[in-house]
């Protein structure tokens, strides 16, 4: 038997080297965990202020863009947009957007632009103080973005990096996690609803996150064959294993 165990062991090293030869691009969550007390971001007016400041008392949506992204950034804000206009809630009453730029070139007028655009988009009552756009210097956005598990590529003047919603609850702890860029009502609602109670709510994301990976040239998920072979050979493996451990001795005639 001990031919077999380190057949095993082998195969789940082999399978499981397949995956690193590439830098993690995504989200890896932080439920239940507190943001920094000490982030500063600046607003559109090009005012410094604390983030924790900006989300006391209202459950808040998180999301990271870059404002002059060519790809997925512009389908994420649409999408947002989107349920923004299906929900039932009121947006800067029930709930606030805050959304921060990750690259710390860029301006407060081009934050204040992006807010101009958006806001002839979102039907719904209180786009004015309900969402809100920030940038940062280099040192908020790495402190941020490592405390809330975002991490990105710079490739060139762009970046690759993924799209989803961070819910943050009103005290700064992260509640909810929402990957992509379609987002139903319901489950929109939901998360808001956990948020403003801080409750961190159960969430597919990183199963999805290990079959599925970001394609920055398609601008799209799409099956990550490498982790799901690996994962099959572990499963086909522990199989074997299991047979021949349970498979009854053959008894020897004298």
């Amino acid at each position: 038997m001990k031919f077999y165990a380190f057949v095993l062991i082998g195969l789940m090293i082999a399978s499981l080297s397949l995956g690193q030869n590439t830098q993690k691009i995504g989200i890896n969550e932080h439920l239940d965990e507190l943001l920094p007390n000490d982030v500063k971001v600046i607003n559109i007016r090009g005012d410094t202020v604390n983030l924790l400041s900006v989300i006391n008392h209202k459950p808040t949506v998180l999301n990271f863009v870059y404002y002059r992204c060519p790809g997925i950034c512009t389908p994420l804000m649409d999408g947002l947009a989107e349920v923004i206009n299906l929900s039932d809630m009121q947006l800067g009453r029930d709930y606030q957007v805050v959304t921060i730029s990750f690259d710390y070139s860029e301006s407060p007028e081009l934050a204040m632009k992006k807010r101009n655009n958006y806001s002839m988009v979102v039907e719904n009552e209180g786009m004015e103080n309900g969402w809100l756009f920030f940038t940062a210097d280099s040192a908020n956005i790495s402190k941020l973005t490592q405390a809330t598990g975002f991490s990105f590529k710079k490739t060139g003047n762009d970046y690759i990096h993924t799209a989803g919603l961070i819910l943050i609850s009103p005290e700064g702890k992260i509640t909810r996690y929402l990957n992509g860029t379609y987002f139903l009502p319901f489950e929109f609602k939901l998360a808001v609803i956990e948020a403003s109670k801080g409750i961190p709510g159960p969430t597919v994301n990183r199963i999805l996150q290990f079959c599925y990976s970001y394609d920055p040239v398609g601008q799209s998920y799409v099956l990550n064959i490498t982790k799901m072979a690996g994962l099959l050979i572990l499963i086909i493996a522990g199989l074997v294993l299991l047979v021949l451990t349970l498979k009854p001795k053959r008894s020897v005639k004298s």
